[in-house]
């Protein structure tokens, strides 16, 4: 049904395709074996375009692995469909223009991907084209670029989602993209911690009661801004059993994270029955100046922050609600804290709770002279040993045993002696009774 035909540059395969019309297949200069293989592969898939049924499953594979150009012979000779070829920057858009389902603050990432995919490659590479070490070189182009380490770990993961996109419509035959390193951890780095004592000067800062909220709702409550800010209700607020419903946006896509109660803590209840003071009759919203689309939070804060005398910080409303969930996992059960706040305890762990000076401070704090109390290997007082007179000052102020401890000195000398260590009498030189406390 097919045949071989030697030419003086190369092989060529003969047929007669499922219309009787004599048909050919440039193979170019490659071996008799490589192109009997190629002779038996066409047979196939002729035997199955006359049965009208797909070619079996290795045949189907074989197809796959050709290259586009000797598939784009296999196509001009109608044995196979031929592949669809498309640029990255139409395809990219096409994506993003079809993922309606992100929110507004997905889609701008989305598009940043792109803009870094085209900005390296270039609008016209086909799809095709990519390999494993583009996605590679592509990586390291994004940290040159002096990205953080999340937010390159967070545009190959989009990165990867667009080629996936394109191998589900079979534009391409793998993922380039699927290997590449893209999990977004958090940025120990970037952390910081908000003392009570700054967050007060920056309530004084705030220009009106409604800026003092929005501070108190992101230091205290938590909250994420804008979002969850914009969504709360004076309906939401619960005065008598002292909680308010927050609306979640970011969470609202799974299954009951739509919405979370989230207690009116001290620090709260101030700055809401100020603004609730001043709100018109009738108000739905608790904040209302600044719901338009052209305020912009972050600048109108870091003004804020500089007129409070203090220097602006990373991830300025991150930090705050990380600082709050710090705050909250060293006085309540994790699975409570991240109930209020709305995450998941490995969420909380990876981008939120931090280590805090305070906790070094506690770790470290003097002890009681009770824990102080430990058998002393020598006294100043009532054993009768020697102590060396270039004792520190934390040495000379150790709490010293009751007067009566010469009595238990003849029982640790015999402990000492049953361990094999030198016992302590008043023979031994001070410095070696400093040594042996």
């Amino acid at each position: 049904m097919a045949s071989i035909s030697s030419e003086t540059n190369g092989k060529r395969i003969q047929f007669v395709d499922s219309n009787c019309a004599r048909k050919s297949v440039w193979l170019g200069d490659v071996d008799k074996r490589t192109a009997e293989g190629f002779r038996l592969r066409v047979e196939k898939i002729i035997n199955s375009r006359i049965a009208g049924s797909s070619p079996d499953d290795e045949t189907s594979r074989w197809i796959a692995a050709l290259g586009d150009k000797m598939h784009a012979r296999l196509a001009t000779a109608g044995l196979v469909e031929g592949r669809a070829s498309m640029a990255l920057g139409a395809f990219a858009d096409a994506f993003i223009a079809e993922r309606g389902d992100v929110k507004p603050a997905t889609a701008t990432v989305f598009g940043h991907t792109r803009r870094c995919l085209v900005g390296h490659f270039g609008a016209e590479k086909p799809l095709r084209s990519f390999n494993q070490g583009d996605a590679d070189r592509w990586r390291a182009w994004l940290a040159g670029e002096g990205l953080a380490e999340a937010t390159i770990g967070r545009r190959c993961g989009i990165a990867k989602q667009i080629f996936r996109a394109a191998l589900r419509r079979k534009l391409i035959d793998s993922n380039p993209f699927a290997d590449l390193k893209s999990r977004v951890r958090g940025n120990k780095g970037r952390e910081y911690f908000l003392s009570r004592s700054d967050a007060a000067k920056i309530s004084e800062a705030c220009p009106n009661v409604e800026w003092r909220l929005i501070f108190a709702l992101s230091r205290y409550g938590g909250l994420r801004c804008p979002s969850e800010h914009l969504g709360l209700k004076w309906a939401d607020v619960d005065w008598q059993r002292g909680r308010m419903l927050i609306h979640s946006p970011k969470t609202e896509h799974h299954e009951g994270k739509e919405t979370r109660w989230l207690p009116i803590f001290p620090e709260l209840r101030g700055p809401l029955l100020e603004v609730f003071e001043q709100a018109e009759p009738g108000t739905i919203h608790v904040i209302n100046r600044y719901r338009s689309v052209t305020q912009n939070l972050r600048t109108q804060f870091e003004r804020i922050i500089k007129r409070a005398g203090l220097i602006a910080w990373p991830k300025l409303f991150h930090n705050l609600r990380a600082t709050r969930q710090t705050e909250l996992a060293s006085e309540f059960p994790i699975h409570v804290v991240c109930a209020w706040l709305g995450n998941s305890r490995a969420v909380a762990q990876e981008h939120y709770l931090q280590v805090t000076d305070s906790d070094f401070q506690r770790a470290s704090a003097p002890a009681t002279a009770e824990t102080l109390r430990v058998p002393q290997r020598a006294v100043s007082a009532g054993t009768g040993v020697e102590t060396s007179g270039s004792e520190t000052p934390e040495m000379q102020n150790r709490p010293e045993l009751p007067s009566d401890s010469g009595r238990y000195l003849p029982a640790l000398t015999q402990q000492m002696g049953d361990t094999g260590l030198e016992p302590v009498t008043s023979s031994v030189s001070g410095r070696r009774a400093s040594q042996l406390r």
